[in-house]
């Protein structure tokens, strides 16, 4: 492939990785908040039900990776541990959609690097060096600022967002540890293929018990709203896309473009929501939001540096 066909396929990734994280992340605002969809566990069920079978299709039928099998029961414990984890990151974000707005949602998810080194000292006694942890104090800061000048600050949704980041960080961390030797590490494209099944038995029950009467709801509101069940197809499968497209931008980038990516994508998110619902902002917000931005970027030169 000539220089100039890579960097279209990589340019076209970069396109496709922002619009299915952003979409995605967009259709959960709009279901749980304008369209009378008030069930984020059962979304979040959905949303691993297309990625079970989606990741199936995609690895044992289209081969975009080769296959890799769980060798033991303890291999499969820990990939469950991940998988429940997973579960909560991923519900404690939806449930704080429905009270957040998106822009403030993602400035308190950009502080996932400061739980992550929190936990990786904690569990594993990884230290870094003082720049490092130093560039963590505007990741915070930032945070709190914007909670001071966000008009639209829900303390219920706070908590939910702030858990929902520090399980994402805890994961990862988790991750490291429990699949770390040779013969048990899995891609994360493999690792979704197994996390994925154990995640929808895990959040079935969840839904059913903790969220009264859903399915009866849901059939009401699909009578109601032609386009409810394509909109839940869309997500869905947007949230398996957000998932493949993250694996193939790691792939075909390095890890430094990934993260200012990542970086960028989070400002661009805030923006769109912005401009799409509406939500009023302020100048301490934006200042807030912005400070730990650039806190998450400089920790990632610190740690690229110091390494």
């Amino acid at each position: 492939m000539s220089q100039r066909k890579q960097t279209l396929f990589i340019l076209s990734l970069v396109l496709l990785w922002y619009s299915s994280n952003i979409g995605v992340l967009l259709l959960n605002k709009y279901l749980l908040s304008n369209y009378g969809f008030r069930f984020p566990i059962f979304l979040t069920m959905c949303h691993m039900s297309a990625c079970a079978i989606l990741s199936y299709v995609s690895i044992v039928f289209l081969k975009i990776v080769p296959l890799q099998t769980v060798k033991s029961r303890s291999q499969l414990a820990k990939i469950a541990t991940l998988s429940t984890v997973f579960c909560g990151s991923v519900v404690g974000g939806n449930i704080s959609l429905r009270y957040l707005p998106v822009s403030f949602n993602q400035a308190v998810g950009a502080t996932t690097p400061f739980f992550t080194a929190l936990f990786a000292y904690l569990m594993t006694f990884k230290r870094e060096a003082w720049v490092t942890y130093a560039t963590l104090v505007p990741v915070v800061a930032g945070v709190v600022i914007a909670s001071e000048g966000e008009p639209g600050f829900h303390l219920y949704g706070f908590i939910m967002c702030i858990s929902a980041t520090a399980a994402r960080a805890l994961k990862s961390v988790l991750q490291g540890i429990l699949l770390s030797s040779e013969g048990e590490r899995l891609n994360s494209m493999n690792l979704l293929l197994y996390m994925s099944p154990i995640a929808v038995l895990v959040l079935l029950p969840a839904a059913l018990i903790m969220e009264a009467k859903v399915l009866e709801v849901i059939v009401s509101l699909g009578r109601q709203h032609k386009f409810l069940w394509l909109l839940l197809l869309i997500n869905s499968t947007m949230a398996y896309s957000a998932n493949l497209l993250n694996f193939l931008v790691t792939k075909h980038t390095s890890a430094l473009t990934l993260q200012v990516l990542g970086n960028a994508k989070g400002a661009v998110a805030v923006v769109i929501s912005i401009l799409l619902f509406r939500n009023p902002v302020t100048f301490i917000g934006i200042a807030g939001y912005t400070m730990t931005v650039l806190g998450v970027a400089a920790y990632g030169e610190a740690k690229r540096r110091y390494r």
